[in-house]
């Protein structure tokens, strides 16, 4: 073979061989692309912030009765809603230009709801509101609202009322004794109530009254209510804040009530039944007015028996039970409105009517009662 044809044969295998393996690979799997990765979740939306609320206290959280009743209600609210709410309080706020500062620091610690828990607050209160429009502030027991301020109050009197009932049938001495503190119409009302309910099943009965002129002021509870012992009271009844008032009674073997909260605890032997404020339902009301939008500023709440804010607990069994009766059907006929307290004849200390017979008082007497009933003795102060 020449040269020539082996160099033909050798350039025909080799071009065979590329075409073989040209062939190979075009016969080949083709290389899948890669899948596509999953669509990221939507990014699931902010969280929104708590609605931050804040208390001021009049007395300590520990009192056993207003301020613990007020923040047992707190407590409540953080049951209710959850981590919808950011709650908080400053305790021992003084009536004074210095609650004030309180108020306005809670505004600039971006609180946007604020309770208000004692009627001396109310002037400052009103300052700070009218700074502030934005916040929405609650004010206990008081009369003055404005666009972003309302009151709300409790009709304790009716708390008062039945344990006068109470208190009527159990003194043997006829002589009652009541440790005031704030000569205002809501304590004068109590005091009042007190009394009218005690004389409807004890006509002989009087009332003494010791003024404290505090909310909270142990040793200041403790020295009426043993004067009024001395002076032959057997039964006593408060509307102050600690259970001081109790305490001396069982000191003296003699009865009294707990107020404001249950205060059965306290001094069991003395203790005949608590007149006891629930401030959660109102809370929780205004609470979710707020978180909704439908909170709107002015106007004033006065509930009682009928809303389940005002109530009568921890009866003694030393309380006759025919007694004890009586008082369910009091409750009973506030709660379906078939019951009223104040309707006269009722007579002023004096002997004056003050409400003729059949009559009706309504929320604008009430709320400017000034005056003792007959049967309260002494004088109220800076009358």
């Amino acid at each position: 073979m020449t040269l020539d044809a082996k160099r033909s044969l050798l350039k025909l295998a080799g071009w065979t061989a590329v075409a073989a393996t040209a062939a190979l690979v075009g016969c080949g799997k083709k290389e899948e692309p890669p899948a596509p990765a999953p669509a990221a979740a939507p990014a699931a939306p902010p969280k929104p912030e708590p609605l931050k609320i804040a208390f001021a206290y009049v007395g300590p959280v520990g009192d056993g009765g207003w301020t613990f009743a007020h923040d047992n209600a707190r407590k409540a609210l953080e049951a209710e809603f959850g981590d919808r709410i950011a709650t908080s309080f400053v305790e021992s706020v003084p009536e004074a230009a210095d609650a004030e500062r309180v108020f306005r620091d809670m505004v600039g610690q971006g609180n946007k709801l604020i309770f208000g828990t004692t009627f001396g607050y109310m002037e400052p209160m009103m300052k700070a509101a009218a700074d502030h429009k934005d916040v929405k502030f609650e004010h206990a027991t008081g009369y003055k609202q404005t666009e972003n301020m309302r009151t709300y109050d409790r009709r304790t009197y009716e708390g008062a009322y039945m344990a006068g009932v109470i208190a009527g049938r159990m003194t043997k001495s006829n002589t009652l004794g009541v440790v005031g503190s704030i000569p205002i119409p809501e304590v004068i009302r109590n005091i009042n109530s007190f009394t009218l309910g005690a004389q409807s099943v004890n006509p002989k009965v009087k009332t003494k009254v010791v003024w404290v002129n505090e909310w909270f002021a142990p040793p200041k509870e403790t020295e009426a209510a043993q004067s009024l012992i001395n002076a032959g009271a057997d039964v006593l009844f408060q509307n102050t804040d600690s259970s001081a008032v109790l305490k001396t009674a069982a000191t003296n073997k003699k009865l009294a009530f707990g107020w404001d909260s249950d205060m059965s605890a306290y001094a069991p032997d003395a203790h005949l039944a608590s007149a006891v404020i629930n401030w959660a339902p109102y809370y929780i009301k205004a609470t979710r007015e707020a978180l909704d939008g439908g909170w709107t500023g002015g106007g004033n709440t006065w509930w009682g028996v009928k809303e389940g804010a005002i109530d009568i607990v921890s009866v003694s069994d030393k309380v006759p039970a025919e007694t004890r009766e009586q008082v369910e059907k009091i409750k009973a006929g506030l709660k379906d409105g078939s019951f009223v307290i104040w309707k006269g004849p009722i007579n002023g200390q004096d002997g004056t009517a003050v409400l003729k017979k059949d009559e009706v008082a309504d929320d604008k007497f009430l709320g400017g009662i000034g005056f003792y009933v007959k049967g309260v003795e002494g004088k109220i102060p800076g009358k």
